[in-house]
């Protein structure tokens, strides 16, 4: 990070609503930001609702009543992810099939617009793309699965080395909060809540994480725009070439 400048990382506070039409509007201005004295850009990540939202788009998703949202946040601290991935696919079966199901989040915000509009959060996607004013390389990296699960193991081994504990324990009056209702924060949170070990604690966040890297691997691997590659410079080289 001290050498490639990055956005999107403390740009928000975690009281504000961030979704993928707010990510779509504020990526763009970013990239046309790179754009005035540069002609490349790369964005990195893995969730594909907001990678697609920026490529081609996302159609305005309707206010949602407060009401609505509250409720539902209420339920989710009351009866867990359980209770909210029940709720979904009943009501939202598309977005249980396709979905994020494990991610609190995603899942809040999918049930709530269902229950707001009748339709589907994945309905907001776009049919016909936007054109963009650039063009667009997609490279999508693969590692063979025992190196990639030894990478995350030892990155939140890292994470907890750095002081991920004593930051979630910042936050502990803020866990309700939808932005913090991810990975490596809500299992900690159990922790501090004497509901799990710190031990059991750090295994779930793997695994979690584990679950979280295949599910990113179905969605994109149903692009097929996608050149893939393995994380090595002349591979990703070639790829590049093979899209422009």
């Amino acid at each position: 990070m001290a050498q490639v400048p990055h956005h999107f990382i403390a740009s928000h506070s975690i009281h504000q609503t961030v979704n993928a039409g707010v990510f779509e509007q504020y990526a763009l201005q970013k990239v046309n930001e790179i754009f005035t004295h540069n002609n490349v850009a790369v964005m990195v990540g893995g969730t594909g609702l907001y990678a697609n939202a920026f490529c081609n788009g996302i159609d305005a998703i309707p206010n949602i009543d407060t009401a609505i949202t509250q409720h539902i946040s209420s339920q989710y601290a009351l009866h867990g992810i359980d209770w909210l991935q029940q709720q979904i696919k009943i009501s939202d079966p598309l977005f249980f099939q396709q979905g994020e199901i494990n991610n609190p989040q995603r899942v809040m915000r999918a049930l709530a617009v269902k229950l707001a509009t009748n339709n589907s959060i994945l309905s907001y996607q776009l049919k016909q793309p936007q054109k963009r004013p650039f063009n667009i390389i997609k490279i999508g990296l693969t590692l063979p699965r025992q190196i990639l699960i030894d990478r995350i193991n030892t990155r939140v081994n890292s994470m907890m080395e750095q002081g991920l504990l004593q930051e979630v324990t910042t936050l502990l009056p803020y866990q309700q909060l939808n932005a913090l209702q991810t990975v490596g924060y809500k299992e900690i949170f159990k922790h501090l809540q004497n509901e799990i070990t710190l031990h059991n604690a750090i295994d779930t966040i793997k695994i979690s994480t584990r679950q979280y890297a295949k599910r990113q691997m179905t969605w994109f691997k149903k692009d097929t725009t996608i050149a893939w590659c393995t994380p090595n410079i002349n591979e990703v080289k070639q790829c590049i070439e093979s899209k422009k």
